[in-house]
């Protein structure tokens, strides 16, 4: 092997880099302390100090020290750190069968709301994570619509938060406006703000209801509503909680309603939160209780029924000049039966009369169902 001179500089530059790796164990290098204090690294180089010279030499020690190394860490093993203040308690299936319930919560709130409001509104999920208490407080706006729910027969309280430019498009609709995007009013809501809000509240609940009622049969109820969510604490700060985030789109507006739920509150539930539990929800076959239960629901579902009289048409003049007194005339026979309709779809002819002192019809036949193309005159 060839020699190569080194300086006198660069050979205590290189003494104190070899002290340095020996201090911190790493490379398996060894260092031995002389009688005149110089330190001398058993590497792949011999180092004369005396002459400034080094001379390549095998050293059995080091590949050794290289080799316990490299056998540390498998290749293609990844490392990640690990957050002891965030742990996650809460399995993948768990998680997967929380976003399969709440994204059918979604599809239901946002068609009962569309009927509310009377206009389009689309309700979506967006995200199901957990996190500590903490952190989701701490993410919301101040002030906020911050409701807190006591979900009967569980332990402790859920949150249920609406966002301040939502929660004023919402009441802006509900009072026959047509709301417009703008910045968020950073003020408390009023009173009667609070009570209009509750009243999407209480819709939200009841669908939540029912989206749980194959894992647990919820009664769901507003124990009390906050402006500021940091004066709010259902839980230590550290605890772990699910947020369960929805966009709600009204028109040109959008905001987030963030479903708070503290594990603590479900984990006796996992078993049935599990994904073959969730998934053998929706796919078993319909029980006998399961039949019972629609049919209760179906059987105290309101619906209309209206019967028409007759139907006329008369020109503007004649509209205006009716006054109290005035007969007027229609095309439809005396005899001729009157139309019987539920919810708005004719369904059977009917003869009008009295009944126990009371107005009543008596169904004569049945109509046939009305044809998609058929237009009514």
């Amino acid at each position: 092997m060839s020699e190569e001179s080194l300086s006198q500089n660069q050979v205590e530059s290189l003494l104190k880099a070899m002290e340095t790796v020996d201090q911190t164990g790493g490379g398996g290098i060894e260092t031995s302390n002389r009688d005149d204090k110089t330190s001398n690294p058993t590497v792949g180089k011999t180092i004369d100090s005396s002459r400034g010279k080094a001379t390549n030499k095998p050293s059995g020690r080091r590949a050794m020290g290289a080799a316990k190394t490299s056998g540390l860490l498998p290749a293609g093993v990844r490392v990640t750190a690990y957050d002891f203040k965030r742990p996650e308690r809460v399995g993948k299936d768990q998680m997967r069968a929380m976003h399969s319930l709440h994204e059918t919560l979604a599809r239901n709130f946002g068609a009962a709301m569309s009927g509310l409001l009377r206009t389009m509104i689309e309700v979506k999920l967006l995200s199901v994570d957990q996190l500590t208490y903490s952190e989701f407080v701490f993410s919301l706006d101040n002030p906020s619509c911050f409701s807190v729910l006591k979900p009967q027969p569980l332990d402790g309280h859920w949150i249920l938060d609406v966002a301040p430019m939502l929660s004023y498009a919402l009441i802006d609709r509900m009072l026959g406006g047509d709301p417009k995007p703008s910045d968020a009013i950073r003020r408390p809501l009023t009173e009667i703000e609070s009570r209009l809000i509750r009243r999407i509240v209480d819709l939200f609940l009841k669908q939540l209801t029912t989206s749980w009622e194959n894992i647990v049969a919820l009664e769901l109820e507003i124990d009390r509503m906050e402006n500021n969510p940091q004066l709010v604490q259902i839980v230590p700060p550290n605890e772990v909680v699910i947020l369960v985030g929805f966009e709600v789109v009204l028109g040109k507006n959008r905001g987030m309603m963030n479903l708070c739920i503290p594990f603590n509150t479900i984990e006796s539930f996992n078993a049935q939160l599990s994904r073959n539990g969730w998934v053998g929800y929706g796919k078993g076959k319909p029980t006998e209780g399961t039949r019972d239960r629609i049919s209760t629901s179906i059987d105290a579902a309101p619906v209309n029924v209206v019967v028409t009289l007759a139907r006329s048409k008369i020109c503007t003049r004649d509209l205006l000049e009716l006054s109290v007194g005035d007969v007027i005339t229609t095309e439809k026979e005396v005899n001729a039966p009157l139309e019987l309709s539920i919810q708005n779809v004719p369904k059977f002819h009917v003869k009008a009369g009295a009944f126990k002192g009371k107005k009543a019809v008596r169904i004569d036949a049945a109509m046939p169902p009305k044809r998609h193309f058929e237009v009514e005159e």
